[in-house]
């Protein structure tokens, strides 16, 4: 399964990078022309997760020394893994990385100009607030926030700040991502009448971790400080290191997975959050205390609000079983547009024989290749990570310097946790969820939601 996923990935992000140049209209050559663009970026990394050591770093170190920016600093909670991390930066580097016992410490060092943040779900918007308190630009991993309170505080916090802040929905720094945007966006899709989205793995282990549980002692880790501004729960080694299965610490599927792909829904449309939200599921299978579950399926309903028109979005996710993979697909009256092939294709269209029962003609899109563009990538020799997540790192540093947008701001982290938080509501509550605008809120059985 892990082998398909990572053919997906490659195959869905056929030169990968390369969006930031042309969304930039920037290359390498052109930092010597910005102010500071020989300063060295001083880097501190909030978590040494298996996300940052196994996709971030690799993908920060494919372009680190080019873009002239370095690793001086790590905050961990635990000792272990934060002893783990220095070692593994050292090595990286070749230098002394500052270790920090919590991100006070870590914001205290002495011109620190950027943090990358991969703790657990339920701590990102949170961290990211520290950051912006912190005077730094950061790359924050998704979900976003995993409640309306967290999403609005790290909000307002950036937008009252000058720091770019970049999203890690890598889809965003896709070739053929953006291709698709456009191709909607210029209307060459037509209306869309549904979306599927899928990620199915059968994975008995996804998420679990029981060598470090075991080894996890309370006295090792700050507990109250890793709750954040959860309800007080006592020390449990497992939601500290698992906390993907345990709600309120994330909401597992929804917001590891289903963010990616909700937000691909955002980008491509410009809706900023489903209408109303449905959801069911269960744990079917991996009975082994989770809270969340391991099969689900959410119905969102899109379009402008008080309109007629609109379209239906699907999300699929199952743990026990592989079949679908891991994709998106979405549907018009003339065909397909498939981020799996990476194809518009006519298929499913309107043909002339359905059409003439009803006066009509057909329907048909024109064949179209999502992978191919005019824009070359520009991301050196690449040491690891994935493509896309390559080039959305390279995007984040490149506009560490330019202070220009990146390619997934804070606005659509905030969308997508609104859809996140939304189909959480409509799975803790068994109730269609909705969405106050007025007061920003998800509603569900006529209350605001929170946990």
């Amino acid at each position: 399964m892990e082998n398909s996923r990572r053919k997906f990935i490659k195959q869905s992000a056929v030169f990968a990078a390369a969006t930031y140049a042309g969304t930039m209209g920037m290359s390498a050559k052109s930092y010597g022309r910005i102010i500071g663009a020989n300063d060295r970026v001083r880097v501190g990394v909030v978590g040494f997760s298996d996300r940052f050591k196994d996709t971030l770093l690799p993908c920060f170190l494919n372009h680190n020394k080019e873009l002239n920016f370095d690793i001086v600093g790590l905050s961990d909670l635990w000792s272990y893994r934060r002893d783990l991390g220095i070692a593994h930066l050292k090595q990286k580097f070749g230098h002394d990385i500052k270790a920090c016992r919590n991100n006070d410490e870590l914001y205290a060092t002495k011109d620190l100009d950027a943090v990358i943040i991969s703790t657990a779900d339920f701590q990102h918007a949170l961290h990211l607030v520290e950051a912006i308190k912190g005077n730094c630009d950061a790359y924050v991993e998704k979900p976003f926030a995993e409640t309306m309170d967290d999403a609005k505080a790290a909000l307002k916090a950036v937008k009252a700040s000058d720091r770019i802040v970049q999203i890690g929905s890598q889809r965003r720094s896709g070739e053929n991502y953006a291709n698709a945007a456009k191709y909607i966006q210029d209307g060459k899709f037509g209306p869309i009448t549904a979306v599927d989205l899928v990620w199915n793995v059968n994975q008995p282990g996804r998420w679990r971790r029981p060598d470090l549980v075991a080894k996890l002692k309370e006295e090792d880790i700050d507990w109250k400080r890793f709750l954040l501004n959860r309800p007080n729960e006592a020390f449990d080694p497992r939601k500290y290191l698992e906390y993907r299965l345990f709600w309120p610490y994330s909401s597992g599927m929804p917001g590891q997975w289903m963010s990616h792909q909700i937000d691909t829904v955002h980008w491509f449309t410009g809706l900023k959050h489903p209408r109303s939200v449905v959801a069911n599921g269960g744990i079917y299978t991996w009975k082994d205390g989770r809270r969340n579950w391991d099969s689900m399926v959410a119905v969102f309903d899109y379009g402008q609000p008080n309109s007629e028109d609109g379209f239906q979005v699907t999300f699929t996710s199952r743990m026990q079983n592989s079949v679908g993979d891991v994709g998106e697909v979405y549907y018009s009256n003339g065909g397909e547009l498939n981020l799996i092939t990476n194809k518009v294709s006519p298929k499913g269209g309107l043909r002339q024989q359905e059409a003439s029962a009803m006066g009509l003609k057909a329907n048909l899109l024109p064949e179209f290749d999502l992978s191919k563009t005019e824009i070359k990538a520009a991301t050196g020799a690449n040491m690891g990570g994935d493509a896309l997540t390559s080039g959305h790192m390279r995007n984040w540093m490149e506009c560490v310097r330019s202070r220009k947008t990146p390619n997934a701001p804070v606005e659509a982290g905030y969308s997508h946790s609104i859809a996140n938080i939304m189909t959480n509501a409509a799975v803790r509550t068994g109730a269609k969820s909705v969405f106050d605008e007025s007061r920003q809120e998800v509603i569900a059985n006529g209350k605001v939601f929170k946990y």
